[in-house]
């Protein structure tokens, strides 16, 4: 079985928020994904709400049918918009209003004691939590002992490595990191996201078959801005495909 696609869709609110338009509209984004087959939908509600709106969630809960995963801050107003909105999946990653982009993972080693108490109203909600770290021994224990439904591996350093050699030795190190939570929790699933593309997503899924789930978005929304957002879709799935037989 192929690993899940997962489909972040901010870049497409980027696009509408650069102009202040309705258009074009992340939900019907995410519906065009679905129909193409992908796994899932993913946003992230900024605090500073730089491109997913409040309304972008709530419209996308009630249409997306297959998983909506929610990224977001820790933060107590974030997660009284979880429990109101109900997303199918948390995803807590770090954020700073001057970085452009996530960049680089949760320090769940310290903040267990906040991530606890995040995970215990999740819970309560029914909202399963996943975890966006580094994939380094204190993060994964960390995230072991909260007993997340999963964590997503941060890809960045990874794809944005420069020759063959800095390349392998990143991808060594997310495969270390995946076995790693495997030993450490087997019900914990391993996801992997950020800077993906489906050139570098080939070899990553090669290397690391502990891998059951991929974010992407700034790359697919590139792709399908010349070739279209269902070719775009069915492309990364065949690549994820590639990928797994490998």
């Amino acid at each position: 079985m192929r690993p899940r696609l997962h489909v972040n869709v901010d870049h497409v609110a980027t696009l509408r928020q650069a102009r202040g338009t309705p258009y074009p509209d992340p939900v019907e984004a995410a519906l065009r994904c679905e129909r193409a087959g992908a796994d899932g939908i993913t946003v992230h509600l900024r605090e500073d709400r730089r491109h997913i709106q409040d309304r972008d969630v709530e419209v996308l809960r009630r249409t997306v049918k297959t998983v909506l995963n929610l990224e977001m801050a820790a933060t107590d107003e974030m997660v009284a918009i979880a429990e109101r909105v109900r997303p199918d999946l948390v995803t807590l990653v770090p954020e700073r209003r001057e970085e452009r982009t996530t960049e680089g993972g949760l320090d769940v080693a310290g903040q267990r004691a906040r991530i606890a108490s995040i995970k215990e109203r999740l819970d309560a909600a029914g909202i399963r939590l996943s975890l966006f770290i580094d994939p380094e021994e204190a993060q994964l224990a960390a995230s072991a002992a909260l007993g997340a439904g999963s964590v997503e591996l941060h890809t960045g350093d990874y794809c944005d490595a420069e020759g063959e050699h800095a390349q392998a030795a990143e991808l060594e190190r997310l495969a270390r990191g995946a076995a790693l939570a495997r030993e450490l929790a087997p019900a914990m699933s391993v996801a992997a996201g950020h800077g993906l593309t489906s050139r570098n997503v080939v070899p990553l899924l090669a290397r690391i078959p502990e891998i059951v789930e991929l974010n992407i978005g700034h790359a697919l929304v590139a792709d399908a801005v010349i070739e279209g957002i269902d070719a775009a879709v069915r492309r990364y799935l065949d690549a994820i495909v590639e990928g797994a037989r490998r």
